[in-house]
């Protein structure tokens, strides 16, 4: 009997001793996976818009990603943070002559992942977000417009993400 409980002991040790940890940068890292969209329809209203959703892949070693509700609604909570929150989505529009215009929209100012490690223990976290972008609406007067955009988060110690571009989406819009 205490022989088999030495050799679960034993087992149990060898087995934990196999699991690799992650050796990533505590400077969040992320890389572009996708966007989306799809046409919504307000029920109360009848008014459609085109939501799109941004997914990126990240990967941070201290897991230290998101902020509670509690924290958003703490202005000295994010006084630190500035203008755009916890992950900045810059919007780019194609003009007619081919160039590109960059923005981030009134609707973006200020975006907040959640917090994405809930034990709160440091150590490597990795996994998807998927970004909502909010909705372009329809009109009588929006024409096709050919959009992309960039995205780059940040973590509770302020250290930035490297930035990701989307591949581009036609939404509606106005000239």
């Amino acid at each position: 009997m205490k022989l088999n409980i030495c050799l679960f002991f034993i087992s149990a040790v060898v087995l934990a001793s196999c699991v690799d940890i992650p050796d990533y940068d505590n400077t969040p890292k992320i890389y572009y996976n996708g966007v989306d969209h799809y046409t919504e329809t307000d029920e109360s209203t009848g008014q459609r818009k085109e939501t799109v959703i941004i997914t990126i892949d990240f990967e941070d070693g201290d897991g230290d990603l998101g902020a509670s509700p509690a924290e958003i609604s703490n202005p000295d909570f994010k006084a630190p943070y500035g203008s755009w929150g916890n992950y900045e989505l810059v919007t780019a529009r194609k003009n007619i002559d081919g160039t590109w215009s960059e923005s981030i929209l009134a609707l973006d100012q200020e975006k907040w992942m959640p917090i994405l490690k809930p034990d709160g223990k440091p150590g490597p976290i990795k996994g998807k977000l998927d970004l909502n972008t909010g909705g372009n609406p329809y009109t009588n007067s929006t024409v096709p417009i050919t959009f992309k955009f960039k995205v780059r988060i940040r973590d509770r110690a302020l250290r930035v993400s490297n930035q990701i571009e989307t591949d581009t989406v036609i939404l509606p819009g106005y000239r």
